[in-house]
């Protein structure tokens, strides 16, 4: 993979395929602004599909992925797709075609992903992605999985779906330096080495009323999980300036510590309030210290 990709979430159905474009237009002039025309690669698109009902905000119907990426795609010249795709609600043959119209529209990695926090694993009609992960090896070459480094049993959720065929991981969003730890005890207890989409975020101020990148990273009674969250409260209260040295000193470490083991570090970078220029600004100071790729 060896990339660094920007994600995008698909605008409401009702106007979408303007604001689509819209988007477009905004990322390429807001990259322009802050000298990042050309780092980013691709752009990751999640499928996005009913959560609980306590979400932060409402999650009304959306665009399917392919018809934002159609729309977005133009204005984005050079770059290339990303998404997740939920397995659990078709079945093998309209699964098969589902990847291939990804495939075919330019989705270099797909990640396959499992019910919603609202299910049981193994709920739906459809395939489990691990199975899907070894399914579709020939059809998918590059097969992602969310590695999520503070959720308990992730050391044999996550090497299962190596075993299954996983190539690639994406991480959720990352407010501590936990992967490290995580990957370097998995480097001791097993020979796989995928590839690893390392997740950085945003947090605006806007975050102290609404609360979504808390409830995003949410799991209740895990320790680690609450410090992260202590800590994405704190960014929210402070000055541009404070949570950009804050985002950037955390990438830092991240970066200095994971390199050396063995595993090929791509950068993921989130905005979920938005595109907006401080987001990128702070994305510019972090891709100045280490970036996968040139540009």
């Amino acid at each position: 993979m060896k990339t660094i990709a920007l994600e995008l979430v698909p605008p409401e159905i009702d106007g979408g395929e303007q604001r689509a474009v819209e988007e477009g237009q905004k990322v390429a002039r807001v990259a322009e602004e802050t000298g990042l025309s050309g780092a980013i690669k691709h752009v990751m698109i999640p499928g996005m599909i009913a959560e609980e009902d306590d979400r932060p905000v409402e999650l009304k119907p959306r665009m399917d992925v392919l018809d934002f990426w159609q729309r977005l795609r133009p204005e984005l010249p050079g770059m290339r797709g990303l998404c997740t795709q939920v397995t659990a609600f078709d079945d093998k043959p309209q699964l098969t075609d589902r990847l291939n119209a990804l495939r075919t529209a330019g989705m270099d990695g797909i990640t396959f992903v499992g019910v919603p926090r609202t299910m049981a694993d193994g709920d739906g009609p459809g395939m489990a992605p691990t199975d899907a992960l070894a399914e579709f090896t020939d059809l998918v070459p590059n097969r992602g999985v969310i590695l999520i480094p503070t959720r308990e049993g992730e050391h044999g959720r996550f090497n299962f779906k190596c075993n299954q065929g996983a190539t690639y991981a994406m991480t959720q969003l990352l407010f501590s330096d936990s992967i490290v730890d995580f990957l370097r005890d998995f480097a001791k207890q097993t020979d796989h080495r995928p590839d690893v989409l390392l997740s950085f975020g945003f947090v605006p101020g806007i975050e102290k009323k609404i609360g979504l990148i808390d409830w995003l990273i949410q799991d209740p009674g895990n320790e680690a999980v609450k410090q992260e969250q202590k800590f994405v409260a704190q960014l929210a209260e402070a000055s541009f300036e404070e949570k950009k040295r804050e985002l950037v000193d955390l990438y830092k470490r991240v970066i200095d510590q994971v390199a050396d083991l063995g595993f090929e570090i791509s950068i993921h970078l989130e905005a979920p309030y938005g595109v907006s220029k401080p987001a990128f600004e702070t994305f510019a100071e972090m891709l100045d210290y280490y970036s996968p790729v040139s540009f």
